[in-house]
């Protein structure tokens, strides 16, 4: 998790043989929708809402297809966003590295059940787990009994965090990884998995991740804005992403699990490959297009299935293939309803959840998110909350850490940020940056037992492990014209700047764009967060003088220099 996003959402191509879709302004789209109604949803998220600085939609069915934007591309950029923005559109990328699979299986260069260790050099081994190997359908569908993330993912840079993240280390870890079960049996999502997969797929075709993607789908597609390194034209025209609460946030780039995350593309380009998916144009992966559709597992709650990296909703008497995305400043949905031959794209430069809008362009019975302000809270004792404080695990290698600050209240899922939540009774909480509460359950003993996080529609109900989330040291006095010493600006890389205060006897520490939090004494030099397992050490001279701090967050050790007053 990067310090940068304490406060984030739950939930991170030669020949050319096809026809292209013609991408026209129609009056209405993907069946009861006219662009100035699909501009009004646009505007309460943004102008209202405050959930992103910048949207763009594209909506598709057998009549045509339309591109409404609204927002801006920056804080200081205004130009609004349209079909030829480009976003990062993070793991939506795992939809066409399942599609490479499909069409390397096709072509007889893979066999959808071959064990990964087939493809991978002999002296990196892969786990095995009751006699049953991981194969390549197990990555794809996310059986594999693979962890979501390795665990030597230390990123030297929090806000790109995948950027040094390296082969050697890929391979390093996966002959340790500890499996959540033999593969195949159960589904849990894993960024490492198919990151493995669009490598493996690479190595068989002899040549990167994005070389691969060009050719076999952008190229026949004629998606000529949808790659991973951008061009000067490209970069020209790339919306400037936005964390949760609407600050600047840094570019991802992901060089060793592309496949689990690392494309970027436009509206435009993202209305090809959905007319390609739903039928409306063929070409020569046309039939892995197909294969990927198919339903293979049971996925995520109920109604939810997966496909070859598909995910397939049915609800409302309707089925839904859909995957979204999220990278530090962008959140991504790409859906279509395969019977009715209706398709929606929405892109964001901000982390925030879009879904809702997706899902509900393509079923109006799916509700758009209503969300709560802070201002709607209850009453609450905040020792009242100490009950509810530990870890609670949803899948075996997803826990949700709940944690409060003095009466602040923080749910932070395995991999992600923190999320406030606010009191709505004396056992539910409610989020403000997305639509999603938890709630607590109590058993005869009056104990907590369980809590339930409720997103989505799908109430998700995980079991109670312990009271410690941490281990916090004991807190030290430190005297306060110590502590007036370590006050001042930190640069912890250009642009992201921690700012300590003092308060009497209390210390604060508050990241660029993040809340401050108290910080506690465990010595007169090191301090530590109670919200969040991260520490900070200041660093000072012979002379006492602070010349910079550290902070030890994730695994790593990050220095910041002291900026002049």
């Amino acid at each position: 998790m990067s310090f940068r996003r304490l406060v984030s959402s739950f939930l991170f191509v030669l020949l050319v043989l096809s026809s292209t879709f013609a991408v026209t302004a129609v009056a209405a789209v993907a069946g009861e929708w006219t662009a100035d109604e699909v501009r009004a949803i646009l505007a309460e998220r943004i102008d209202e809402q405050e959930k992103s600085v910048g949207i763009a939609i594209g909506l598709i069915d057998e009549q045509g297809s339309t591109v409404v934007g609204y927002g801006k591309l920056g804080a200081t950029d205004d130009r609004e966003p349209d079909g030829k923005t480009v976003f990062e559109i993070g793991s939506v990328s795992k939809v066409f590295t399942s599609i490479l699979l499909a069409d390397a299986v096709q072509r007889g260069k893979v066999g959808l059940n071959d064990p990964v260790q087939k493809y991978l050099p002999e002296e990196v081994l892969v786990p095995v787990r009751d006699d049953s190997a991981i194969t390549l359908y197990h990555l794809s569908t996310h059986t594999s009994g693979l962890p979501r993330m390795p665990d030597n993912f230390t990123p030297a840079d929090p806000t790109n965090p995948y950027a040094d993240y390296s082969v050697e280390q890929m391979y390093e870890f996966l002959p340790r990884a500890e499996l959540a079960g033999k593969p195949g049996a159960d589904a849990a999502y894993s960024n490492y998995g198919t990151g493995l997969l669009g490598h493996v797929l690479a190595l068989r075709a002899g040549s990167d991740y994005e070389t691969l993607l060009r050719k076999r789908i952008a190229g026949p597609l004629k998606m000529k804005d949808t790659r991973i390194v951008l061009t000067p034209e490209l970069e020209a025209r790339l919306a400037h992403g936005h964390d949760a609460a609407l600050q600047p946030a840094s570019n991802w780039d992901i060089p060793t699990l592309a496949g689990a995350g690392a494309i970027r593309s436009t509206v435009d380009d993202m209305l090809l490959f959905l007319a390609a998916n739903m039928g409306l144009t063929k070409s020569r992966i046309s039939g892995a297009m197909q294969d990927s559709h198919l339903e293979r597992e049971e996925f995520s709650g109920p109604g939810m299935h997966i496909g070859l990296g598909w995910i397939i909703r049915r609800e409302h008497e309707r089925t839904i293939h859909w995957h979204n995305g999220g990278t530090g400043g962008y959140h991504s949905f790409t859906g279509f309803d395969k019977e009715r031959k209706r398709g929606v794209v929405v892109l964001s430069n901000s982390t925030n959840d879009i879904d809702d809008i997706g899902f509900h362009l393509l079923e109006p019975e799916f509700q758009l998110a209503q969300f709560k302000s802070e201002t709607q809270a209850v009453e609450f004792a905040p020792e009242r909350f100490d009950a509810y404080v530990g870890r609670y695990q949803l899948t075996p290698e997803f826990i949700l850490s709940v944690t409060r600050d003095g009466d602040r209240y923080f749910v932070q899922a395995t991999g992600q940020g923190m999320l406030e939540v606010f009191p709505e009774s004396a056992t539910r909480f409610f989020a403000t940056a997305v639509e999603a509460a938890v709630s607590f359950e109590l058993g005869e003993d009056g104990k907590v037992s369980h809590m339930v996080l409720h997103q989505g529609g799908l109430d998700q109900r995980a079991d109670w492990l312990d009271a410690d989330v941490a281990a916090a040291p004991e807190v030290v006095a430190v005297a306060e014209e110590i502590l007036e010493r370590y006050v001042g600006r930190y640069e912890l890389q250009p642009g992201f700047v921690i700012t300590v205060r003092r308060d009497g006897d209390k210390l604060f520490a508050q990241a660029t764009a993040q809340p401050d939090f108290e910080i506690f004494a465990e010595s007169e030099t090191e301090f530590f967060y109670r919200v969040v397992d991260a520490q900070i050490t200041f660093n000072t001279d012979e002379a006492g003088k602070t010349e910079s701090l550290t902070l030890h967050q994730g695994g790593a050790n990050m220095p910041a220099q002291r900026l002049a007053d």
